[in-house]
């Protein structure tokens, strides 16, 4: 099989019906923001919240029943785990997911419930693909590559499909990727219908793989990313090729321009999606002046965020905004000054979130203490105002940066 055009509609017909045909619609507030008209492609929606679950079904369709028999097995740090996992229970056929020990917990609870047997290995996807090279060998599995596979690419592919017939205006894709399926899929169907849209990938600078090997250079791979959907140290050589031919360029982000993407979609859109499925729009806000005055499609490619994670996301993005701050003062230790301050911040119209003493710091008089009060307000003039209050009412508070210091 060759992943063309024709393929991808082969797999859209085959995922008709199974799939959720998730909506692509304008943001006019991001629009207004980035400078260019925004279209989000919400596979936050599909059944598993991810695109995998096309790519999945496309391949587990393309079994013999020998093969359904036999089970399948893939290795995944969650979203494509999922997909295998849900699409093989309706079919019957077994599934044997291995997933790094990092994955988040919500990811793994998620693919036992929907019948999966679950190993647990290694620290990164890399190490969890050896394992499933011991287990094929042992146990006879037939391999569901998350994405260097032919069926997987082409399933992703419908999603192209549907962008353009939602926004056939679009001059511009903004794709997340990892091991490159969703992308090579999205390419080959872009081109095939219109070869004047620019394709583009997003990865973090921590997981630069794909990156990397169209550039010819080795890839330098951190430990820990928020977009552990795309943090893939091997990119892969089906999908490489395809994206050779095809993609302007790999876009690299940081971790705070992922972060500020994810809180952006919840205040804006409404919408809560995970690391890897912010990266997207965290590039068009990281380079406004590559997209400006263009029609820019962008996929938001799961949501499947640890709800711990999405908190601290959140409260640090008010911190970066300067609605979250903490106030230190350096005060005399007597009865009714904490009472006073925080009535002054109250005036102000500041929201008290916690209060903490220092008495036993050495760098502060025995006779003193440091008094640290972390407050909320509405943004960051009003902080500003809140802390103008204070000295003008003779105290001295000093703002501690995000590390404490």
């Amino acid at each position: 099989m060759t992943v063309t055009l024709d393929a991808v509609r082969a797999a859209a017909q085959q995922c008709a019906g199974r799939i959720v045909r998730t909506p692509c619609r304008r943001s006019e507030a991001l629009s207004a923001l980035t400078g260019a008209e925004v279209w989000l492609k919400f596979e936050n929606q599909q059944h598993t919240a991810s695109f995998k679950g096309r790519g999945a079904l496309v391949k587990l369709l393309s079994l013999d029943a020998g093969q359904r028999k036999r089970g399948v097995i893939a290795m995944s740090a969650g979203n494509h785990a999922q997909g295998v996992a849900y699409h093989a229970q309706r079919m019957g056929v077994p599934a044997t997911i291995v997933m790094p020990v990092s994955t988040p917990f919500n990811k793994v609870q998620q693919t036992r419930k929907l019948g999966a047997r679950v190993v647990l290995h290694g620290q990164q996807l890399a190490e969890s693909e050896m394992k499933v090279h011991e287990l094929v060998a042992a146990e006879d599995l037939v391999l569901v590559h998350p994405y260097d596979d032919e069926a997987v690419i082409a399933g992703q592919g419908t999603v192209a499909l549907e962008m353009l017939e939602d926004a056939p205006d679009i001059d511009c894709l903004v794709v997340p990727v990892g091991g490159g399926g969703l992308l090579a899929g999205i390419s080959v169907a872009t081109h095939g219908l219109r070869p004047d849209i620019e394709l583009f990938g997003v990865q973090t600078r921590a997981f630069p793989s794909m990156h990397a090997l169209l550039a010819g250079v080795p890839a330098e791979c951190g430990t820990t990313t928020i977009a552990e959907g795309i943090a893939v140290r091997n990119a892969g050589r089906i999908t490489s090729a395809i994206l050779r031919k095809h993609v302007r360029g790999i876009l690299l982000v940081d971790e705070a321009d992922i972060e500020n993407a994810i809180s952006l979609l919840i205040s804006v859109e409404k919408t809560v999606v995970e690391g890897a499925g912010a990266a997207g729009l965290a590039a068009l806000l990281a380079e406004p002046q590559r997209f400006r005055g263009r029609k820019v499609g962008t996929v938001l490619c799961g949501g499947n965020i640890d709800t711990r994670l999405l908190g601290i996301v959140l409260q640090r993005q008010l911190v970066r905004e300067e609605r979250l701050v903490t106030l230190r003062f350096e005060i005399t230790d007597l009865p009714g000054t904490l009472g006073r301050i925080a009535g002054l911040i109250g005036e102000a119209g500041g929201n008290i979130i916690d209060v903490t003493h220092h008495r036993l710091f050495l760098d502060v008089s025995a006779k003193a203490a440091d008094l640290d009060f972390t407050i909320e307000t509405r943004d960051a003039a009003h902080t500003a105002q809140v802390e103008e209050t204070l000295r003008a009412a003779g105290l001295k508070p000093r703002r501690l940066s995000a590390s404490g210091a």
